[in-house]
């Protein structure tokens, strides 16, 4: 396992990104939060620059460039959990220096956060972590434990958002490639048991579990 930020990101490859907030604080306090974090997720993940999300909301035509070509991408989402003081990615990189590009972006949401609530200073604890993920079992762990993160910790009610609902087939529009782990099951069904299965086995065994990362 290796969260050293001098791991080196190569495309296609899989990698469990992380971070939490400085000193454990919220870095979500409301729907509003999440919504804008999910939209930044969608629209900075674009080869070209975009501007500000203020900006880019003038484009009508969002995946297309300017001649009519599909936005390439820095990354593909596979699974992805937001709580109230972090949040896990599972991210395949498919451009070069595509995940390092798209998180600085991705974090430039401190200063909208910090012009909502009224503070200023470091909003998250650090530089974001990742893990390589170098197994396809590894893969379908760390996607339960991503994709069921809030039970992982068990936040009840709190503020939450993960990608389980793009898995149940409950949200048109998705952010993620579920094809990615649904396609190793028969459907969504024999994944959720599998899930249920693999949460118990990370609930009960966090020591020899490390290999997912828990903050």
């Amino acid at each position: 396992m290796d969260m050293s930020r001098d791991i080196k990101f190569v495309e296609g490859e899989m990698y469990h990104i992380f971070n939490r907030g400085v000193d454990r604080r919220n870095i979500f306090s409301d729907k509003y939060d999440i919504e804008r974090f999910l939209k930044s997720m969608e629209q900075f993940n674009s080869l070209e620059p975009i501007g500000s999300i203020y900006e880019n909301r003038f484009n009508k035509n969002k995946s297309k460039d300017q001649l009519g070509n599909s936005v390439t991408k820095l990354v593909n989402f596979i699974c992805y959990c937001l709580n109230p003081n972090h949040f896990h990615f599972i991210l395949e990189q498919v451009s070069e220096n595509g995940i390092e590009k798209f998180m600085h972006r991705l974090l430039g949401y401190s200063r909208y956060y910090n012009n909502r609530h009224k503070r200023s200073g470091v909003l998250f604890q650090g530089p974001f972590k990742a893990v390589h993920i170098d197994s396809n079992e590894q893969l379908l762990h760390t996607s339960v434990y991503v994709n069921l993160n809030d039970q992982v910790h068990k936040l009840g009610n709190a503020v939450t958002e993960s990608s389980w609902a793009e898995y149940a087939g409950l949200k048109k529009e998705k952010i993620c490639n579920t094809d990615i782990i649904l396609g190793q099951f028969r459907d969504f069904k024999e994944y959720e048991k599998f899930s249920q299965t693999s949460l118990e086995w990370i609930k009960e065994n966090k020591e020899e579990a490390k290999f997912l990362v828990d903050i």
